[in-house]
């Protein structure tokens, strides 16, 4: 029995055995780190002639194409990312870049210095080749399109970032874990960029584009680094007057109004430029219809104004629409070139572009009519003004920044708040004046900026649940109350005096704009140090108006 018993006991002492051999073979084996590659293409999401693209070190959800040498990126992308100037014409399949004094043309034919082409057409997409995005764009460029995983990084935040080297050679993983695959090794004194630092690891790029994870204990030497940008880029320059801005709007809607001018204008004071409504848009064609006069320009030189005429889109605008007229790059090139014949012909100061009610898909339209006619005002020395909403959500299409960079002075009309057709309101009340100069600020410089204020209101009139309204000049609306004996109430919080009527027409009310209401939003100007103020309309005011709507002492 005895001699039995001892294959039990050897078998039971193998099993023991086998179980810590196991067991220490399941532990160390954790602890051992992999050499497992990583599968670069399904890390980076790409194949063939896809490239990754990496934008201020964050992986991109688009892909590029890199074919015969040349990496490119999809247009969408790089226009809301790191520049909106390039305009691709669907209608003409043509792209327009404009320059401070030129303007630069490319479609599918045209090739760049290495032969390659700028722009590709992939189905509906278009891709532009990163010599054409450098050349016209501060980024910093690295590019590994050379293997068979492609990826591209771009930068253009021009902050200090820190580097440092592997204390030896080491792999860099895809996920913070030994256990995680190997995506390139890092040798020893090899450079790194830093990115995020995590307990144990950090995540870093490597000289051979590489983004990953390495040990914190094998980085050394980590130091601060400059980023300048050394790009060169044209600069827009803009022209504007010696003096603040005092603007009005003479409203021409007949030739026989420009004779008015010199009558209006005597019951003013410290006008210094005169906008009159010449230019009024009349089909998608670039075609418009001209009230412009000679010798309105010479008067108007004679008595110390400039004068900017005015184009807008919607006086004889019924057969205008926005979105097909701007698209086109034939039809912005010739109402251009019509614009400018007639700067020369009448001997203009200044365009005043008052393009309003566009829906938000003519937005890249208009900002680029703006962009290129620019340009033209630019090489011709006058003064490019653009009129614009109180900003909010629903026109932040209208692209003020852009409209800052490229025109001398961005307008607000500062008015409106509540018109014919809505709810009864102010005007313009003092707050949303004043919420309208301070979002505009946000993007646009003070020294470009002029807020118009209302040289009228209106009177409401409610019965049986519907409300109507009529424009009234602040001249027209003071004798209205004067001769209705209408009492005034002081609105502190508006900034402006109410009124109501009951009359056998209904309910009547009124936001006065007079001198002490105008005198607030005068203040506001003067607060803030913009370039100016502008008046609409001419005729509308009482000459008493005029001292207090004054930015020139």
């Amino acid at each position: 029995m005895k001699e039995k018993r001892i294959p039990i006991f050897m078998a039971i002492a193998l099993i023991i055995l086998v179980a810590v051999a196991i067991a220490g073979w399941w532990a160390v084996s954790r602890l051992m780190p992999t050499k497992e590659p990583a599968d670069l293409g399904q890390v980076l999401g790409v194949s063939g002639e896809e490239t990754a693209v990496f934008f201020n070190e964050e992986p991109q959800k688009i892909r590029g194409i890199t074919r015969d040498g040349q990496t490119y990126l999809p247009l969408q992308w790089v226009n809301s990312s790191v520049n909106e100037k390039f305009y691709w014409d669907d209608t003409e399949k043509l792209l327009v870049y404009a320059l401070p004094d030129t303007i630069v043309y490319a479609d599918k034919r045209t090739a760049g210095s290495t032969g390659a082409p700028l722009l590709l057409l992939e189905g509906d997409e278009v891709y532009l080749s990163m010599g054409l995005i450098n050349n016209y764009t501060a980024v910093d460029t690295d590019s590994y399109t050379d293997g068979e995983y492609k990826r591209i990084y771009l930068d253009n935040r021009w902050e200090p970032f820190r580097t440092g080297t592997a204390d030896k050679r080491s792999a860099v993983r895809v996920e913070p874990s030994i256990k995680s695959p190997v995506l390139t090794y890092v040798d020893k004194g090899g450079n790194i960029v830093i990115l995020e630092e995590l307990e144990e690891w950090t995540k870093v790029r490597t000289d051979d584009g590489h983004t990953g994870y390495l040990k914190n204990k094998i980085i050394k030497d980590i130091k601060n680094q400059e980023h300048p940008c050394t790009a060169e880029l044209p600069e827009y320059t803009n022209i504007s007057m010696d003096e603040k801005v005092c603007l009005v709007w003479h409203q021409v809607t007949g030739d026989n109004a420009n004779d008015a001018m010199e009558q209006l204008i005597a019951n003013t004071s410290g006008v210094n430029v005169i906008a009159p409504t010449w230019f009024a848009l009349t089909d998608n064609n670039g075609t418009y219809h001209s009230y412009a006069s000679r010798s309105y320009v010479d008067k108007a030189h004679s008595m110390g104004m400039q004068v900017w005429a005015a184009l807008d889109n919607f006086n004889m605008g019924e057969n205008v629409n926005s979105e097909i007229l701007f698209a086109k790059t034939s039809v912005r090139k010739k109402l251009i070139s019509s614009l400018m014949e007639d700067v020369k012909t009448y001997d203009l100061d200044g365009i005043n572009l008052d393009i309003e009610g566009i829906r938000p898909e003519a937005g890249p339209h208009y900002v680029e009519f703006i962009r290129e006619l620019s340009v033209s005002c630019r090489r011709e020395g006058i003064i490019l003004s653009v009129d614009n909403y109180v900003p909010a959500g629903y026109n932040a299409f209208y692209n003020r920044a852009e409209q800052g960079r490229v025109a001398d002075y961005v307008i607000i009309m500062g008015y409106d708040e509540h018109h014919a057709g809505g709810e009864a309101g102010s005007v313009a009340s003092y707050n949303f004046v004043k919420e309208g100069i301070r979002n505009t600020l946000e993007q646009v410089p003070k020294e470009k900026v002029i807020n118009a204020v209302p040289f009228y209101t209106r009177i409401w009139t409610e019965k049986n649940g519907e409300t109507t309204a009529s424009a009234m000049g602040i001249k027209d609306a003071l004798e209205w109350v004067e001769e209705n004996d209408v009492e005034l109430y002081w609105q502190e919080e508006l900034g402006q005096y109410y009124g109501e009527l009951d009359s056998e027409e209904g309910l009547k009310q009124v936001w006065m704009e007079e001198a002490t209401s105008l005198g607030l939003k005068m203040d506001l100007i003067r607060e803030h140090d913009l370039a100016g103020v502008g008046c609409w309309k001419l005729g509308f005011e009482p000459a008493s108006i005029w001292d207090v709507v004054k930015v020139n002492e």
